[in-house]
């Protein structure tokens, strides 16, 4: 299983949003779209092995998983609609219990803590980040928990949370990249494992 975990710090936790304005109204919600395609999307089929979890505002999580996902589209607008839709039923999610809110897709009320130390119960955590060690001196992980930040860099609690966490911190590259880029590279990375040519 492969795990990614994507804290977005200004995105809505209520669904009063416009589909239209995600990238300015919706707090970003733009850049957690594109990380949702890039965790799930091949050229012609969804990963299956890959849960997402978009952490809001550190109040709720919409949580995806690939092997029980439907209606899920590589356009931001479609994947914007699941969380609102989601959102909208955020009064069923009652303390850390989730609701499903369409096949695949579940909300509650858990901020970046609870859901990174469920996480790590699971797998290993590590964190992407531009200041980490380079990917190509790190032995890939068994069942990664690939943790990152939406355009704002990780908050001081966060950042205590994956130092006491995370098995490693790693840079995917020599340039700064976008999240949802990141996660792209994160997947090539696992799949070229060992491979020596193409």
């Amino acid at each position: 299983m492969r795990q990614f975990i994507v804290s977005g710090h200004e995105v809505p936790t209520t669904p009063d949003f416009s589909l239209s304005d995600l990238a300015g109204g919706a707090g970003r919600l733009d850049v957690l779209c594109r990380c949702v395609s890039a965790a799930f999307f091949l050229s012609h089929a969804i990963r299956e092995d890959v849960r997402t979890s978009l952490v809001l505002a550190d109040e709720f999580t919409v949580r995806f998983e690939g092997s029980e996902l439907r209606r899920l589209n590589p356009d931001e607008r479609s994947t914007a609609a699941l969380i609102r839709k989601a959102l909208d039923e955020r009064e069923e999610a009652i303390g850390h219990m989730e609701v499903e809110t369409s096949p695949g897709v579940y909300l509650s009320r858990r901020g970046f803590e609870p859901v990174l130390a469920a996480a790590a119960e699971e797998g290993s955590v590590v964190q992407l980040h531009e200041d980490g060690d380079p990917a190509v001196a790190i032995e890939p992980p068994d069942d990664p928990v690939f943790v990152l930040s939406d355009h704002r860099d990780f908050a001081a609690r966060e950042v205590d949370l994956l130092d006491e966490r995370a098995a490693a911190r790693v840079r995917l590259g020599p340039e700064a990249i976008h999240a949802n880029h990141a996660i792209t590279v994160a997947h090539n990375w696992l799949d070229t494992e060992g491979y020596t040519g193409y």
